[in-house]
């Protein structure tokens, strides 16, 4: 792939995760319908805990995909895009349209994977 190509898909990507990341930080700015600041329900409380740990869990995914796509912007800017990080091979391009933040070739991928 294009390094040009890479790192405009690359930049692309890294301010979608930041929007989306900011968004979530910030509560989402969504109203939760609530007319005091009082729990309506008794369940509101669990609900409230639940949500809370659903949005860490998505800021939590969403900042280690950034930090990949940085570390692919990295790779990019020392001329190392687009090859397996262990064992060197070139990455499809495929792989690079669907995942363009990838550092590891699919056989390296899932070694790395299974040893976790």
């Amino acid at each position: 792939m294009d390094s040009n190509i890479a790192r405009a898909r690359l930049e692309e990507l890294a301010g979608e995760l930041e929007r989306s990341t900011a968004l979530l930080e910030h509560g989402g700015g969504a109203d939760a319908g609530e007319l005091s600041t009082l729990d309506q329900h008794p369940a509101d409380s669990g609900s409230n805990l639940a949500d809370a740990d659903r949005e860490e869990a998505s800021l939590e995914v969403l900042r280690a995909q950034l930090e990949r796509v940085r570390e692919a912007l990295g790779r990019v800017d020392a001329g190392a895009y687009g090859r397996c990080v262990d064992c060197g091979r070139e990455l499809p391009d495929e792989r690079l349209e669907v995942r363009p933040e990838a550092e590891r070739c699919v056989d390296c991928q899932q070694r790395a994977e299974s040893r976790r």
